[in-house]
């Protein structure tokens, strides 16, 4: 096997793992991704994915790794807060939710963070495209939701005034009845309250 052949069949996909390798070469010497590797035509990722080094990695394609490396999952909280312009800050780690065991990944393309929920609250998320590859990320209501849920420091109104939402998105954007369909499956009484405030973080600053 020569890397011209292997790396047409792969380069489309941008990362791959071994057992794509073996669905689409089998007996595969895999001896030949240490070799890539020493050459400097792939990383490995973890868990048995590569990504090849040509390519450039963006935030897209970040989240890409990140809903291949763990599964399942789909990007949320700050990471989709940020996608959304919701938060003024750059995100140091892409931060996802699964129903998996809570997991966190330092990789040679940056740090991967999953949160665990229950498989009820798995929900709330839509297929994106990175050169028409998909990826699964929250919805913006699904995202605020579950960054509250997972948050119980934000208790007060003050709380979310420190967070420094982007008020103008909330009210051009947020889907009032979508958030509120979204958290009645959660059936928290604690999150009703978080809405509440969010609701006079948005009013409050409408006023000043």
């Amino acid at each position: 096997m020569n890397f011209i052949s292997f790396r047409d069949s792969f380069l489309p996909f941008k990362i791959f793992n071994t057992t794509d390798v073996v669905k689409q070469f089998p007996g595969f010497d895999f001896r030949r991704l240490n070799e890539w590797q020493k050459k400097d035509y792939l990383q490995k990722i973890v868990n048995k994915w590569y990504i090849f080094k040509e390519i450039p990695v963006d935030e897209l394609l970040l989240f890409r790794i990140s809903n291949c490396i763990y599964r399942p999952s789909y990007i949320s909280l700050q990471s989709a807060l940020s996608y959304y312009q919701l938060i003024p800050e750059g995100v140091y780690q892409q931060q996802a939710i699964t129903t998996l065991k809570t997991q966190r990944y330092a990789t040679v393309q940056g740090n991967f963070m999953f949160r665990n929920m229950k498989p009820s609250l798995y929900f709330g998320y839509k297929i994106i495209h990175h050169h028409s590859l998909p990826i699964l990320i929250a919805d913006m209501e699904k995202a605020l939701l579950d960054y509250f849920y997972l948050t119980p420091s934000l208790k007060t109104t003050e709380a979310f005034e420190a967070l420094r939402l982007n008020d103008f998105v909330l009210r051009k954007k947020l889907d009032w009845n979508k958030l509120q369909e979204y958290a009645s499956e959660f059936k928290s009484k604690t999150l009703d309250k978080k809405i509440v405030h969010l609701q006079n973080y948005i009013d409050n600053a409408v006023t000043t």
